[in-house]
């Protein structure tokens, strides 16, 4: 299709969930991350010092979730992230928010994969983990493909029982919890909150964060919600609540059965706690990994979902080739940027064979990548929200940040503290996330033509 035509036929996505689809999506998208990889912040922080770390991100979530939903009702945009900063800030700005975006929901997907092969791989030892993660992205890539309410009843059902799965866990290992295993070596570095400590809770912060990230990928739905200022805020507000009820839960009962040490280095934490309480060969355990696959399942499939709308949105608005902001001519799902996202997925889970970072495990890596992405993501939608706040007030506003502006405030502080602790832990990581916005960057300053001939979008106009 030539640019004139597409500037005559924008493509649209089909408005068909409902508010406990979306609320299945904002809590799906995370609920991998309390399956697995917030442990290795134990690995850094301790169980204390890592439950500090926890209690500080959590409080950055709450706090942005609430002012985020602001921003994405009021403006019910495929790009989330994207299209907020670029209506506040412009082109330049829009970059930002849709590199870092793409970044976090590009990279998060792999570690998971890499998850449900470790799960898969305590049933199946003689097949590398890799192969289960690379078949996974077949399959949802292809689920995904096939239709936006399919998909969501899909998310919808895999939620639901990766949450019950959670509460099945808490409640079986509760006979072998004992709070003097919680506490046991629970500081880095020691007995005692020290120097050594606190450098440890700063450097477990992309691990807390992982409990939470993506959350905000509910918002990259909002075309195809039906009544967008109605459902988005129910699903995020209830959703946020679930995720944090959960994430301390599983993180206190995971600790306190044994030496938690055991699992601060591992893809499949509670697998392995429970194996502590109940033994190998229980059928709880066995339980616990088939059904547990449905938490890293619900993320997988539903981060999918998201990067896909990211890469649809770029696309369509002109920052990405064009070519993937087509539709399935007989689903009217963003197919080409589903199948984008999955090559760069499966480009990482074998990364190792010829890259390493700072010696921390592959899917650590991932995670770390992800976060960085996605705090950078944070901090750019609320200086969004400050600033259409002055800038356009009066904008349809049906949901407005409660204790504004303390709540973006805080979430803005928080974020800034935790882009910096990983910076200053994550070096490497830094400069290659870095290497790769200056190549995005000189991308976005080579295609000012192609952003000027993509289709009108009257959601990203400046103007009410």
């Amino acid at each position: 299709m030539s640019s004139i035509e597409a500037s005559k036929h924008p493509a649209r996505l089909q408005k068909v969930l409902g508010p406990i689809q979306l609320w299945a999506i904002a809590v799906g998208l995370v609920i991998s991350g309390e399956y697995f990889g917030w442990s290795y912040g134990w690995n850094t922080a301790g169980t204390l010092g890592f439950l500090i770390a926890t209690v500080l991100v959590a409080t950055m979530y709450t706090t942005f979730i609430f002012s985020f939903t602001e921003l994405s009702t009021a403006i019910p945009h495929a790009g989330g992230p994207f299209a907020y900063a670029r209506r506040a800030f412009g082109p330049s700005g829009g970059f930002v928010a849709g590199f870092a975006t793409l970044v976090e929901f590009v990279f998060a997907p792999p570690a998971i994969a890499l998850a449900i092969g470790a799960y898969l791989n305590v049933q199946f030892p003689g097949i590398n983990p890799k192969w289960f993660a690379l078949g996974a992205y077949v399959i949802f890539i292809g689920l995904n493909w096939i239709g936006v309410r399919i998909a969501a009843t899909f998310e919808l059902f895999v939620t639901v029982l990766a949450i019950l799965e959670l509460l099945v866990f808490m409640g079986v290992v509760t006979p072998g919890w004992s709070m003097a295993h919680f506490v046991a070596n629970g500081w880095a570095g020691g007995d005692v909150l020290n120097g050594t400590a606190i450098s440890g809770i700063f450097a477990s912060i992309p691990f807390a964060i992982w409990f939470f990230l993506a959350i905000e990928g509910a918002a990259m739905a909002a075309e195809e919600a039906r009544d967008p200022h109605r459902t988005i805020p129910l699903a995020y507000t209830t959703g946020i609540l679930t995720l944090v009820v959960l994430a301390f839960g599983v993180m206190i009962f995971a600790g306190g059965v044994g030496d938690w040490r055991k699992l601060s280095n591992i893809n499949d934490p509670l697998p392995q706690a429970m194996k502590t309480v109940v033994g190998e060969n229980s059928g709880w355990l066995h339980m616990l990994v088939w059904i547990g696959l449905f938490g890293l399942i619900a993320s997988f499939h539903g981060i999918i979902m998201g990067y896909s709308r990211q890469i649809f949105a770029l696309a369509r608005a002109g920052y990405l080739p064009a070519t993937f902001a087509a539709l399935s001519p007989r689903f009217n799902t963003p197919h080409r940027a589903l199948v984008a996202g999955g090559v760069i997925g499966v480009a990482a889970i074998f990364s190792d064979e010829w890259v390493q970072f700072g010696g921390q495990t592959l899917t650590a890596n991932i995670v770390t990548m992800a976060v960085l992405g996605a705090i950078v993501m944070y901090l750019i939608s609320m200086a969004a929200l400050f600033k259409l706040r002055r800038a356009e007030p009066g904008l349809e506003r049906t949901y407005k940040a409660p204790f504004y502006p303390w709540f973006p405030a805080i979430a803005l502080g928080l974020g800034v503290v935790c882009l910096g602790a990983m910076v200053w832990f994550n070096g490497m990581l830094t400069l290659l996330f870095l290497v790769l916005m200056a190549l995005a960057y000189g991308y976005f300053r080579l295609t000012a033509e192609q952003r000027r001939t993509a289709a009108p979008d009257e959601m990203l106009s400046t103007t009410v």
